[in-house]
């Protein structure tokens, strides 16, 4: 087997074609080829190193022959168009059992070649007659366009796999940093309501006030873990009601109150409105959003600049956090919402998975999200959620 084969071979079991019922929407794209065509048949051939499988037909019934019988397999490999008004005088196909009456008697025959965008070729989409023909300009660029269908057809089925994948994947990492994140915290609130309830706590009113702060944050840890842990479970469903987004970014902010007081930053937080929502899906946004303005926040060792600002919409309200950093060059502004990714810095402690997921939630939540130049002079990431209708 050649290193061609090998490769073919793995572009083909990657999009899981072999064996399978047809896909209606390769169905309609071969009906839709003979009819444009004006022929009665018309076939989506998968080509690997010893057979030719039809995945999907009009005018037979799909089946498997060797390689070698397969005319399709004498001219895949090839971009671009195959016409052969009489294959009985073509020297490729003269012999070949598919003409000479031995398996069919086609005369006309035309093809596509399917190439994948990593340029394998895997197959063809082919139209052929027993009777002498030709194809028009037109039914041949038609042609062309419907094999590149195919491949988009091809490829959007292996991505919707890979992502259920991905989901799949993520449900079980937000499963298993939930279990890790309870143990400690359950411990954690154990201890604090221990302290509280001492009587010590009587004579020392501000370690008493300190304490309740931190059994309201372990409180809030706990539910936020526990709802985005649901929110990876379903897929990204959000559990709606009213939401005062001011008491939303207090909240966040009371969390944030160390990293804030080492900062000296400097936070003005805009009046915000009450919208629909989740409110603890859109806490876990607005403090992953401050977090990193505190992160990535001023220059040369300046305290940092945060702004909140909500603006009304025509649809909804546009929420931006800007800050006084860096910024995200243009170039990066997409990639940074990918996992994994970070929004700038690599001297900054985190997984990179903040923006990620505070985009699902806004998408969630049926808005966007993106970043722009702040007036700051450094990031401003905005997301758009609708109003009430």
């Amino acid at each position: 087997m050649t290193i061609e084969d090998i490769a073919r071979r793995e572009a083909i079991a990657e999009y899981r074609l072999l064996g399978e019922a047809p896909e209606p929407d390769l169905q309609s794209l071969v009906e839709l080829a003979a009819a444009l065509c004006g022929v009665p048949t018309a076939v989506i051939n998968i080509i690997d190193d010893r057979k030719q499988h039809q995945v999907a037909a009009i005018g037979l019934d799909p089946s498997v022959c060797a390689r070698e019988d397969s005319m399709c397999a004498v001219v895949f490999r090839s971009p671009g168009h195959v016409v052969v008004p009489d294959a009985r005088d073509d020297e490729r196909f003269r012999r070949n059992p598919f003409v000479t009456g031995e398996i069919a008697a086609v005369r006309f025959y035309a093809s596509s070649a399917l190439i994948t965008p990593a340029g394998v070729p895997i197959g063809t989409l082919c139209v052929f007659d027993d009777e002498v023909g030709e194809l028009t300009p037109e039914a041949s660029r038609a042609l062309a366009l419907l094999a590149r269908q195919v491949v988009d057809v091809l490829e959007l089925r292996r991505i919707t796999r890979e992502l259920e994948r991905s989901n799949e994947q993520l449900a079980h990492f937000a499963g298993q940093v939930s279990h890790d994140l309870r143990t400690p915290l359950t411990a954690l609130v154990g201890f604090l309501e221990l302290a509280a309830s001492s009587p010590e706590m009587a004579a020392a009113p501000a370690a008493g006030r300190a304490l309740e702060r931190a059994e309201s944050a372990a409180d809030r840890m706990s539910a936020l873990v526990e709802d985005l842990l649901d929110f990876a479970r379903v897929g990204g469903s959000v559990r709606r009601g009213e939401v005062d987004l001011d008491a939303v970014v207090a909240d966040a902010l009371d969390d944030l109150d160390a990293a804030v007081a080492a900062s000296d930053a400097v936070i003005d937080v805009g009046p915000l409105p009450r919208i629909t929502g989740d409110a603890t899906l859109l806490r876990a946004l607005l403090q992953n959003l401050l977090s990193n303005a505190l992160k990535f926040g001023g220059r040369g060792g300046a305290a940092p600049r945060i702004e909140v600002r909500a603006h009304p919409m025509a649809s909804g309200w546009r929420i931006a956090v800007d800050d006084d950093g860096p910024g995200v060059p243009e170039a990066d502004r997409d990639r940074v919402f990918e996992l994994l990714e970070r929004a700038g810095r690599g001297d900054v402690d985190g997984l990179g998975i903040g923006l990620s997921t505070c985009r699902r939630i806004v998408q969630a939540h049926g808005g966007r999200m993106g970043i722009d130049d702040a007036a700051l002079g450094g990031a401003s990431v905005w997301v758009l959620l609708p109003g009430d209708d």
